[in-house]
């Protein structure tokens, strides 16, 4: 169970970073998502540019010592999604560059959003 426990948690994981990475399309589609999407957005940049690791991963860790597997050092990215992009060590470099691709990503549909709104205004007057 408790091994099931921690694979739900890194399936968690990886979509929230994918809802964060990609979320914008959905906005695009359901602009409501927004008030989602925004404060994942601001965590999701946070938490690559400072460094910081997610609670997800030490909860992650914690089922996995209570199935009797060990638990890994760092965090999600550096542990399951560096190994497949990036042959090296995560570095705070890559998680600069990271950070940086997550405000980027979503600048640019937050921007077809404002766009999109400033024409819908304009065609109501």
């Amino acid at each position: 169970m408790y091994r099931f426990l921690a694979d739900a948690i890194v399936v968690v994981h990886f979509l929230f970073i994918l809802f964060v990475v990609t979320g914008g399309m959905l906005v695009l589609r359901r602009p409501r998502l927004a008030i989602l999407h925004l404060p994942a957005v601001v965590w999701g940049a946070v938490v690559e540019l400072c460094g910081w690791g997610c609670p997800l991963t030490p909860l992650e860790n914690y089922f996995r010592r209570l199935g009797g597997s060990a638990g890994y050092r760092g965090d999600f990215v550096e542990h399951y999604l560096i190994p497949l992009i990036y042959p090296a060590n995560l570095t705070a470099e890559t998680q600069y560059i990271l950070g940086g691709l997550v405000i980027v990503v979503n600048l640019f549909f937050y921007l077809i959003i404002w766009r999109k709104i400033r024409i819908i205004k304009r065609q109501k007057f």
